[in-house]
């Protein structure tokens, strides 16, 4: 069954209290925590070597707990974490898919930090602990609990970090690269009851062999072209005729034939098609990853001679219709594919794109309008 990701995250901002404020929410829990983490911190004093080695203790047993919350409540439906397991695999993993993983304002992060009020609770049963432990070392009640604390606060920060844009500053950096890729991974439907629970840091997924990793296909030797036309004609019309694939044969020349869903094809969609490019026939099995109507659509593939596929289609508003943007991404596995795409296909493949475009303008227009006048002549 496919998910319209873009429907579900329509219907969930409409549903946002026009009072919440996302600032006040993730501010809320920053300060709240670094105010605790104040007070802890203040109770040290003059703390041994040995008393230190209750961080790397308490680290652990915070992503096991992170771990095992995560995927015995977060995934499976239980009396006791009903609510966490609604707000989580219901809401989150409905929001948030494989290939549409970034929030696009400040309000989504209503989908991503925890509510406000749980940092509080959690508090409420780390002073208790502090003040137990005290009793037998006040360092080690200390760090314990300023880890445990820190820990939660990381899970906040990186899960955000997360969902950021690949190419934002912040998700580049190597490690927050690392994890976020595997999250995504983790919300693949096929996935996300099974691997990469750890957010942070994946220790108990090591651990427990749920640690799963894929290379990104731009991660490949990629080939990259992008092309672009100007099509007169409002954005959420172009991009719904573009990703209605069952009428790619009618503007693009490497497509012959596709067989699947009829119009736009939402995140989730999947359809086949036999193609000629670049010389060579070929079969690919397309799977959709995200649709933005009239901004964004995106999908992946993979084929015969090893052919890997990345295809994004990006329109913008412009004062006379739409400016559309092709991108292209494709790789071979093998080393044969690769050295022939060097030297013959890829100019082959670009004509053949250059020329896709030229025919998407005309065919776009003209069907277009034509479901404009029929539209006119039912009404």
């Amino acid at each position: 069954m496919s998910h319209d990701t873009q429907a579900f995250r329509d219907r969930y901002r409409a549903g946002i209290h026009p009072l919440y404020n996302a600032w006040l929410h993730g501010g809320f829990v920053l300060l709240y925590g670094a105010a605790c983490l104040s007070f802890f911190l203040g109770r040290l004093n003059d703390v041994r070597p040995w008393e230190w080695l209750v961080v790397p203790a308490a680290l652990m047993f915070f992503s096991w707990g992170e771990y095992t919350i995560h995927k015995n409540l977060g995934h499976n439906k239980t009396r006791l974490g009903a609510l966490f397991y609604k707000r989580h695999t219901g809401d989150h993993h409905s929001f948030f898919v494989a290939g549409q993983m970034t929030w696009e304002s400040a309000r989504d992060w209503r989908v991503i930090l925890f509510p406000a009020w749980l940092i509080v609770l959690f508090s409420t049963g780390l002073f208790p602990a502090w003040w137990l432990l005290s009793f037998i070392n006040a360092n080690v009640a200390a760090l314990f609990v300023t880890t445990l604390l820190a820990g939660y606060l990381s899970y906040e920060v990186f899960h955000a970090c997360e969902h950021l844009p690949a190419g934002h500053p912040i998700a580049r950096l190597p490690w927050i690269r690392h994890m976020r890729r595997l999250h995504e991974l983790h919300h693949r439907r096929d996935l996300m009851q099974s691997r990469n629970f750890n957010l942070v840091f994946p220790l108990m997924d090591c651990l427990k062999g749920t640690l799963h990793w894929e290379p990104l296909e731009q991660e490949r030797s990629m080939t990259r072209m992008q092309h672009s036309v100007d099509i007169a004609r409002p954005p959420e019309h172009v991009l719904a005729y573009a990703s209605t694939a069952t009428r790619w044969p009618e503007w693009h020349p490497s497509s012959l034939q596709v067989e699947g869903p009829i119009g736009p094809l939402p995140a989730g969609s999947h359809f086949e098609e036999d193609i000629h490019a670049g010389g060579r026939s070929g079969h690919l099995s397309w799977d959709v990853t995200e649709y933005s109507p009239g901004r964004r659509w995106r999908a992946t593939a993979h084929g015969t001679h090893g052919l890997g596929l990345l295809l994004t289609y990006e329109c913008e508003k412009t004062a006379n219709g739409t400016r559309f943007v092709r991108t292209l991404e494709y790789g071979f596995s093998g080393w044969v594919m690769r050295l022939a795409n060097r030297l013959v296909m890829r100019r082959t493949i670009d004509r053949e794109s250059v020329e896709s475009m030229r025919q998407l303008k005309a065919m776009a227009e003209q069907h277009i309008e034509a479901a404009s006048l029929q539209q006119r002549d039912t009404a």
